[in-house]
């Protein structure tokens, strides 16, 4: 090959590099802008999710329990000392017996409460033929949280391990109100209120009471 063509190869082999060179870098560039692109619809939606949470919410509390009284209530007092700690207010505190119309009958009454948008029971929600809050209280709800009892018995799993199947703690939704039904152990009182409902109960409220 002479000089000239040998040249002529050179600036051309120089033009294809720099050509590729120009199209990948145009190609980072629509590839950043994407990601960032990206990025911020992610933030918005996140910001949007979490657009109607609740920051104070009132709490409705009932101890199911045929062997207590108020003045010996040591689950009732562990969610209302850890509500309120958050800010939140209890608006009202019942303890009835193990009695399915009593049960349904005062989660109902609280259901329909103007100042209370979430209900805590405790009690009631083992395997005995008195344990009745979970079958009094499903009847009067819309729509269940499956994933409370779920993420509740898979915490408790730590500490009292397969004995967690003997419990049927549960939530759900009703005219905007959630329900939470916890066993009636301080202990397991304390990990469903602290691990998840004082998490949770805002933006649940939030979103079930979304126009």
């Amino acid at each position: 090959m002479d000089r000239e063509s040998r040249e002529g190869r050179a600036e051309h082999d120089h033009g294809e590099e720099r050509d590729h060179d120009e199209e990948h870098g145009h190609d980072e560039e629509h590839g950043h802008s994407e990601d960032h692109a990206e990025h911020d619809h992610d933030e918005d939606h996140e910001h949007d999710h979490h657009a109607h949470d609740v920051e104070e919410v009132g709490v409705a509390v009932l101890t199911v329990s045929s062997s207590r009284s108020m003045d010996d209530d040591p689950a009732g007092d562990a969610i209302v000392e850890t509500l309120e700690d958050e800010g939140h207010e209890v608006v009202t505190r019942e303890l009835v017996p193990d009695e399915y119309d009593r049960v349904q009958g005062t989660v109902d009454n609280f259901i329909g409460r103007d100042d209370a948008n979430v209900v805590v029971t405790t009690g009631g929600t083992g395997v005995t033929p008195d344990d009745v809050t979970v079958e009094a209280v499903e009847p009067l709800l819309n729509k269940r949280l499956p994933g409370f009892g779920e993420l509740f018995r898979r915490l408790s799993y730590e500490e009292v391990g397969s004995k967690v199947i003997g419990t049927c703690a549960a939530a759900g939704v009703t005219n905007g109100t959630i329900v939470f039904c916890l066993p009636g152990s301080e202990s397991a009182v304390r990990l469903g209120v602290e691990e998840i409902i004082v998490e949770e109960a805002g933006h649940l409220v939030g979103l079930a009471r979304r126009d």
